[in-house]
């Protein structure tokens, strides 16, 4: 066990955790600039993005690139650094440090250390397009970036499909068809799903609606720019593996054969064994017997 109080005098230097902009710069904190100004050294995902934010507020300041191909190197460094008197900053490129950014493990080493770790409050793209996106905002939980793998992304929602709550979710413009495409394959094509892009950005935009009503709108769509996702929890989750009207399991057949390429008899065998049904259940829905 250890205590922190985080304004008391330390020997050693103090690590700031100071969240950047997500997009309008106009979201940056004025405590945020003035402890980038006042830090000996500011670590950085990208030196070249921050950069541009350094310009824009006068902030002179030295970087110390800092990313999660770099870890195992810098860290130790940064701790040197820290533990001789100098204060740190450390931000990623958009938002909160530590969230989906090599910035914990930094953390988890200061705290070891008996380093001061102080967090700024700030912008955070998840929890901003919550309160937007019509979806219950509490509870909810951030699960960041999900597996690039068909296989193991469909796993992924296996375990995830009965939770209650809100589900928030980061994703890349070039995936998120496929992402969603996914989902409905576990969890159906009913459950409600909102997607933010450009978020306080000037083409900010919500997609508001079901799993199928989503997907063909991004069927129809170009997407581009930073995406954060949003999935409604499961209202039955004790009921909700057997539930499920004929029609929607045809519709999940036929989704199957689509993304897939699999003829119908292999389709409603993967339909079957995913949502933990009879074959001949499937089997007579999608053949509407």
């Amino acid at each position: 066990m250890e205590t922190q109080k985080s304004y008391e005098t330390h020997q050693s230097g103090t690590l700031y955790l100071v969240p950047t902009p997500i997009g309008n710069l106009g979201d940056m904190t004025y405590r945020a600039v003035e402890t980038l100004k006042d830090v000996d050294w500011i670590a950085s995902e990208d030196t070249r993005n921050t950069q541009k934010l350094l310009n824009h507020f006068d902030i002179t300041t030295s970087q110390i690139s800092f990313h999660e191909h770099n870890t195992k190197e810098r860290i130790p460094y940064l701790l040197e650094l820290l533990e001789n008197g100098s204060n740190i900053a450390q931000v990623s490129d958009a938002g909160m440090p530590s969230i989906s950014d090599p910035g914990h493990d930094l953390v988890v080493a200061c705290i070891e250390a008996q380093i001061t770790v102080v967090p700024l409050p700030g912008a955070n793209a998840g929890v901003t397009a919550l309160i937007a996106s019509g979806l219950p905002p509490q509870p909810f939980t951030f699960i960041g970036f999900l597996k690039r793998k068909k296989k193991e992304q469909r796993e992924q929602w296996e375990m995830l499909k009965n939770k209650e709550e809100t589900m928030i979710f980061y994703e890349s413009p070039y995936r998120i068809k496929e992402t969603i495409s996914n989902l409905i394959i576990v969890l159906g094509p009913e459950r409600r799903v909102v997607i933010c892009r450009e978020l306080t950005k000037r083409y900010e935009e919500f997609i508001r609606g079901t799993a199928e009503e989503v997907l063909e709108w991004l069927e129809q769509s170009e997407v581009k720019g930073e995406i954060c996702f949003m999935v409604e929890g499961n209202r039955e989750p004790e009921e909700a593996v057997n539930q499920f009207f004929p029609e929607d399991l045809k519709k999940h057949v036929e989704l199957v054969m689509d993304q897939e390429g699999l003829a119908a008899k292999d389709a409603i065998k993967q339909v079957a064994k995913v949502r933990q049904l009879k074959k001949q259940d499937v089997y007579q829905a999608y053949h509407e017997l």
